[in-house]
């Protein structure tokens, strides 16, 4: 157990609006499964062991493939991802790393045509909950509770 503060003793209320963004992303229109893709991708570029270890569980629980959450650290370079999905991980992977080029044009765009304008900004604040959650999560070196 890390000896690091714990935001839900130390700012509740903070962590309370943290989960006002997860209880309206709870009722968007992303698919279960394609939330935890997001999760596990962001979480795998943020090396968030914490979410890694909590979202490959939920994922598993939803019946996702093992080969398929193995294949995100790799996803496009394999072949078992759809179209939207590759388009979703795209806009994870630019958003996570916004500091480094931003959020490309075509990426924008073909995510635009994949999602339609909704599903594109339900899921561009699904990637953006996780990475504020992977911050804390690394920030405070939270440990995943095995079952």
């Amino acid at each position: 157990m890390s000896d690091r503060i714990q935001l839900a003793n130390q700012a509740p209320a903070a962590i309370k609006a943290m989960m006002g963004l997860e209880s309206y992303l709870g009722g968007s229109d992303i698919s279960p499964v394609l939330k935890e893709l997001i999760k596990l991708r962001a979480s795998m570029i943020n090396g968030c062991a914490y979410c890694i270890e909590m979202h490959a569980e939920v994922a598993m629980q939803q019946q996702e493939s093992p080969q398929r959450l193995l294949a995100l650290a790799a996803w496009r370079e394999s072949p078992l991802f759809d179209a939207r999905e590759r388009a979703v991980l795209a806009l994870t992977d630019e958003v996570t790393r916004i500091a480094d080029h931003g959020l490309s044009e075509e990426t924008y765009r073909q995510g635009l045509v994949q999602l339609g304008e909704t599903l594109l900004a339900q899921c561009l604040i699904q990637i953006v909950t996780i990475n504020a959650w992977n911050r804390i999560a690394v920030a405070t070196r939270m440990e995943h509770q095995h079952r």
